[in-house]
């Protein structure tokens, strides 16, 4: 299991971003095992609150024992962020000061085999942040019609290949662990500089997450939810949750959304927020060093106006 203990992805920049102080109400949308939650409380003292959500019940476990010096300042919910402004009506908070997303899949959850997220790693095919759902990835790989694997691998993957690595699926099926999976791509299509089922296997746990869909439903809940100066912060891992990013905040820090060849402004809306960062932080030499997992980590963030 990964150490608690270590340091998150742009743990400098999230708490810089978000400029935690004594007295306000953050928001730590994917807690895993508590990283960012912890800087954020102690940076938030002595009377700042946070909330932590997760549905993976072995993160939840990991932030609660991390966070357990914080007593009662520290409030985790297992729920989706995609519950965002249900969990924060049944808590009564009304508008917070900062909220931060940190998406994809956790080196807690890779590293342990018997999640399935990993190609290099025997496993049944599972992917499921939160165990207690219906569908795994096995599910898709063998049930899906082959167009539609291939549409799924090639949308969630941009795999260029979706069509022969789903026809060599549906040939094959039933697949019924990681490695088994992971070796008939490879066969399939062959080497390169990545594993070559680096995109099937994204494609396949995004999709079993449903993660495109809960971060295009909780982007527009964050920012209602802040105040005015409150700041969203969110970490993308690969070009297509930090393209929803990009192109949501983009449209919400103008005050006209109509087409450019519209000669009068139909559209009514108004600007919420201002884009902190036009361009994405990235992580540093020294951070990618220590965890080259970071490499491709991408932080955008916001401002209520």
């Amino acid at each position: 299991m990964d150490d608690p203990a270590h340091e998150p992805v742009l743990y400098k920049e999230i708490i810089h971003a978000l400029r935690p102080r004594s007295g306000g109400f953050y928001v730590d949308c994917t807690v895993g095992a508590g990283g960012h939650a912890f800087g954020i409380l102690a940076a938030c003292e002595p009377e700042g609150l946070l909330l932590g959500l997760d549905v993976d019940p072995a993160a939840l476990d990991l932030a609660r024992s991390r966070l357990a010096p914080f007593g009662e300042r520290a409030i985790l919910r297992r729920r989706s962020y995609a519950e965002l402004a249900a969990v924060l009506a049944e808590l009564e908070w009304g508008k917070v000061d900062g909220i931060v997303l940190d998406l994809g899949v956790s080196s807690m959850q890779v590293d342990r085999a018997e999640r399935g997220f990993s190609f290099n790693k025997e496993a049944p095919l599972d992917m499921r942040f939160d165990p207690t759902q219906e569908r795994t990835a096995a599910e898709l790989v063998n049930e899906l019609p082959e167009k539609d694997l291939a549409d799924l691998l090639y949308r969630y993957g941009e795999e260029r290949q979706s069509r022969r690595i789903a026809r060599a699926i549906a040939a094959n099926r039933p697949i019924r662990t990681t490695l088994e999976l992971a070796a008939l791509i490879a066969r399939t299509i062959g080497g390169g500089k990545i594993h070559p089922a680096t995109r099937s296997f994204q494609a396949l746990r995004i999709a079993t997450n449903r993660e495109l869909d809960n971060l295009e439903a909780v982007l527009p809940q964050a920012v209602a939810a802040l105040r005015p100066e409150g700041r969203l912060a969110v970490i993308a891992f690969h070009s297509l949750e930090d393209r929803i990013v990009k192109q949501f905040f983009r449209r919400e820090s103008k005050d006209c959304i109509c087409p450019p060849d519209r000669p009068v402004c139909t559209c009514g809306h108004t600007a919420s927020i201002v884009e902190v960062t036009r361009k994405p932080v990235q992580t540093g030499d020294d951070e990618v060093r220590s965890n080259p997992r970071a490499r491709s980590a991408r932080l955008r963030v916001a401002e209520r106006k």
